[in-house]
């Protein structure tokens, strides 16, 4: 047990008024992309989720900020037993393992993907003057993360003069999109490995600390266009359009037609995912994480998807279908041998 980890099973003690620290049934829980480590503390219906989050690399103030609006909102997230954000010391309720993601199936999605969609009405409603922006330098700045780290770093590939361009471009295109969207409430990572399914089938919120007042359409693609699990077009197209509907009925902004409110959802959608392969590319190669990069194929597929839609990204098409395409093929080949 290292230093902190002893440091955090001392502080939990102390706030349960254990007669000491070895006194605690303490296990690892899983962790995420993050710095962040978790422990399950007790047992049963008594356990407890304590979170080591570095203040020097973690957002712990905004996390207890960001879960008191949802809280506020009706929207189920952990609730807080104790935190210490100088340390970077949580403890929380304990709301289980089970993703949603584990329970996506054919039969089920529909039922799971409409509770999904229906607190995230709730949840856009927010409305707190202490969100950052999601404004055109973090956008600028995500999207540099495709050049950098998956481009230059992973492909060793780094794109000149018109091939370039044609990047600067794209960005530009994709930066407009997201800042002429209505503007909400953005959880950033609203996908099936952040819901956790309750015993009574409610759906809970975590990894939240991330949020920002950003476009539309953001979390909506985030949980359609999920990273970690594909859904036929129609589906996603479906989905999307019920949301709309949902945005309509209770007289919210959903742009002027379902073709604007389609471009919203899919060029967001390609903003995210080429920050996503800058993203899963980063975790490798700085800090050793290299499980990410089996999801690259289904990520690269939402991308090639959503530049054959639209005929104004055909230079960054060309370039990526004949460039990009073969050599993430050749890299996770040569990864798998």
């Amino acid at each position: 047990m290292d230093r902190r980890q002893e440091q955090l099973r001392r502080w939990v003690a102390m706030e349960l008024a254990a007669p000491s620290p070895e006194s605690l049934p303490w296990k690892t829980v899983a962790g995420d992309a993050s710095s962040r480590r978790y422990f399950r503390v007790g047992e049963g219906e008594d356990s407890l989720i304590c979170v080591d989050a570095p203040p020097s690399t973690e957002k712990n103030e905004s996390f207890l900020q960001v879960r008191s609006l949802l809280e506020a909102a009706g929207l189920r997230v952990p609730a807080l037993r104790a935190a210490d954000s100088e340390r970077g010391f949580m403890l929380l309720e304990d709301l289980g393992d089970e993703l949603m993601l584990d329970r996506l199936r054919a039969d089920t999605v529909d039922d799971f993907y409409r509770q999904a969609l229906e607190q995230l009405l709730p949840m856009q409603a927010i409305r707190d003057p202490g969100l950052p922006p999601y404004s055109e330098a973090i956008l600028a700045e995500e999207l540099s993360r495709f050049s950098e780290w998956f481009c230059q770093g992973w492909l060793r590939i780094e794109p000149g003069g018109t091939k370039r361009q044609s990047i600067v471009d794209l960005e530009a295109q994709l930066i407009a999109n997201a800042l002429e969207q209505p503007q909400v409430f953005v959880h950033v990572d609203y996908h099936s490995r952040n819901l956790l399914l309750l015993p009574g089938g409610e759906l809970a919120i975590i990894d939240f600390q991330d949020a920002r007042l950003g476009p539309l359409c953001y979390d909506l693609v985030s949980l359609l266009r999920d990273c970690y699990i594909r859904w036929s077009p129609e589906q996603v197209r479906n989905w999307a359009l019920a949301y709309r509907n949902l945005l309509l009925e209770n007289k919210l902004p959903a742009g002027d037609d379902e073709e604007q409110f389609l471009r919203w959802f899919d060029w967001i959608g390609l903003q995210r995912h080429l920050k996503v392969l800058g993203n899963f590319t980063r975790l490798s190669l700085r800090n050793g994480k290299h499980d990410y990069l089996g999801d690259i194929p289904l990520v690269s597929d939402y991308i090639r998807q959503v530049l054959a839609t639209y005929e104004e990204l055909a230079d960054f098409r060309l370039w990526y279908e004949e460039q990009v395409v073969p050599l993430i093929a050749a890299q996770l080949g040569s990864a798998g041998q």
